[in-house]
């Protein structure tokens, strides 16, 4: 069975991107949220394998939905989406929980080889 995939970013084009990417590697994007409130509700009612999460989002930060994801489910499996000069944002999300970052503008093989990793584990 396809491992379901929960993408979240405020920005459509790079939802798309992403599910793009995900789609042509055999993954299944079991939902899209444009912000990390509808993150963590959309986590609780279909309880993805695996969560993309963007860091800077209206509403709610990412950071702030991968705490509560991980309150939720501490074995939750989140990879934090970082455009280029979030360094300290990015150590912030692994502190919390966060089990790999990517970088945009998304290279489609560093994306595969970080969900696959940690799909795998």
């Amino acid at each position: 069975m396809a491992k379901r995939i929960l993408i979240t970013d405020d920005a459509l084009f790079m939802r798309v991107t992403l599910k793009n990417i995900l789609t042509q590697n055999g993954f299944e994007v079991a939902g899209e949220a444009a912000n990390g409130k509808e993150a963590v509700q959309m986590y609780q009612d279909l309880k993805p394998d695996l969560v993309t999460m963007d860091i800077t989002m209206p509403e709610m930060d990412g950071l702030e939905a991968l705490k509560q994801i991980r309150d939720l489910d501490p074995e939750a499996k989140v990879v934090m989406c970082t455009a280029m000069g979030q360094k300290n944002m990015v150590v912030d999300a692994v502190q919390a929980g966060a089990k790999d970052f990517i970088v945009k503008p998304f290279q489609p093989d560093r994306v595969v080889e970080a969900v696959k990793k940690l799909l795998a584990a």
